[in-house]
């Protein structure tokens, strides 16, 4: 990694850092802490969603006029901003106008900071950077999510304000990171605003990415959008899981990641992604499968939670597969200029997918638990098949990258330019 790209890695640990702060006890923070209810504390959580809707269409057409860095520096100070007014607010209003202004932050950073490492990497270095941005994100979710915990105390309101104000203190720090990188000069663009307002329709117009979409909604929407609604009902409803089981799921699910990010990259590179998105599929069928027999299974409450455990440790494997193949995609699928305008619109539709994915999947978890299961493992199957038509749609060298390093064919040792077959 170059001074650059490892300086937005420290940036993307930052900030996740200060989301594992805060995000795990914004409810109790709400309902109970400030004693809004359990009605305000549900509306904080779906205005997060409805802010990062609102923003994330403009956030492309702005990243494509004015570049990645001032979108990101103007998201973080609207994030840090909201976050500490979070922190400070007692009353309704403004605990949802803070959550609206936290919430629209955190979702612009995502496509520019992902464009950011798009500019600044190469098609050969793009999926072990990306593979590196969901490591650090997951790690430091994870370490401020447990540090975060031990600093809360829900008798204590002030508590809850050291942590928002923590938060607002990582994002104002990543600003002085961010700041420092210096970006690469971009290509010169004759008509970058017309470009920006044709792009949409120039998007909508390239089938890969319209599929790919498509199967970035079914991802998100039948593994994401479960962990913290359907299926942490359904293990607590139909399985019996204890709370400290699943807080077990979630550590379970974060160490898969970790440990296994970088073991699994080798194997995701060398392989058409097409394919490593079809396996994820099949990876998350047989998850819902054994979260079945964890809840429908006569077992005992031990293999249950066993059970339980391994199906969050599953899906932590095919997110590890996911990284350095779906985002480096997006970028690959994106014409030169407008890697910004495609990295929005598939956290948009991430964005719809989890707002969508906990109210359908909450109910049924809780109450129709054999639905519950078919439902989302037939989700699954369907990623795989929605996978291999995507393939059909992408150029050998866009499922494939490695293939582009055959178009140096050494003869004689001398280093010749050769035609390349994959096109």
């Amino acid at each position: 990694m170059g001074a650059e790209m490892r300086r937005i890695h420290v940036g993307n640990a930052l900030s996740a850092f200060g989301l594992g702060f805060t995000v795990p006890y914004l409810y109790v923070y709400v309902a109970q802490v400030r004693d809004l209810g359990a009605m305000t504390a549900g509306l904080v959580l779906a205005v997060f969603a409805v802010a990062a809707l609102v923003v994330l269409p403009f956030a492309g057409r702005a990243i494509v006029r004015r570049g990645p860095m001032p979108v990101l520096l103007l998201a973080l100070v609207t994030a840090a901003v909201g976050s500490l007014s979070l922190g400070l607010a007692s009353t309704s209003t403004t605990v949802l106008m803070s959550a609206a202004a936290l919430g629209a932050g955190q979702a612009v950073m995502q496509p520019a900071l992902a464009t950011m490492i798009v500019d600044v990497s190469t098609t050969e270095t793009r999926s072990r950077a990306f593979a590196t941005q969901f490591f650090l994100q997951n790690l430091g979710l994870g370490v401020g999510g447990l540090i975060g915990g031990h600093l809360v105390d829900a008798s204590r309101a002030g508590s809850f304000t050291l942590l928002f104000a923590i938060e607002a203190a990582m994002f104002l720090l990543l600003v002085v990171v961010m700041a420092t990188v210096r970006m690469p000069r971009a290509p010169e663009v004759a008509d970058a605003p017309g470009r920006a307002r044709g792009s949409w329709k120039q998007l909508l117009g390239n089938r890969a990415m319209v599929q790919l979409c498509v199967v970035g909604f079914v991802l998100f929407f039948a593994c994401y959008g479960q962990f913290e609604s359907g299926l942490s009902a359904y293990g607590v409803e139909a399985a019996g899981i204890s709370t400290s089981a699943l807080g077990t799921a979630l550590a379970a699910n974060t160490a898969m990641i970790v440990v296994a990010q970088f073991a699994v990259l080798k194997f995701v590179e060398r392989r058409k992604r097409s394919r490593v998105i079809g396996a994820v599929g099949l990876i998350w069928a047989l998850a819902w499968v054994i979260a079945g027999y964890a809840g429908l299974g006569h077992g005992s409450q031990t293999m249950a939670t066993a059970a339980f455990v391994s199906t969050y440790a599953l899906f932590g494997l095919g997110e590890a597969m996911l990284s350095p193949t779906v985002a480096p995609l997006v970028a690959d699928l994106a014409p030169s200029g407008l890697a910004g305008q495609y990295n929005s619109a598939f956290a948009l539709v991430k964005q719809l997918a989890l707002a969508v994915g906990p109210a359908v999947g909450g109910p049924m978890g809780a109450s129709l638990h054999a639905p519950y299961i078919v439902t989302f493992l037939v989700f699954s199957l369907g990623i795989t098949f929605l996978a291999v038509r995507l393939g059909r749609q992408l150029t050998p060298v866009q499922n494939q990258p490695s293939l582009a390093k055959s178009r140096v064919v050494v003869r004689g040792g001398a280093s010749t330019e050769s035609v390349q077959t994959a096109a």
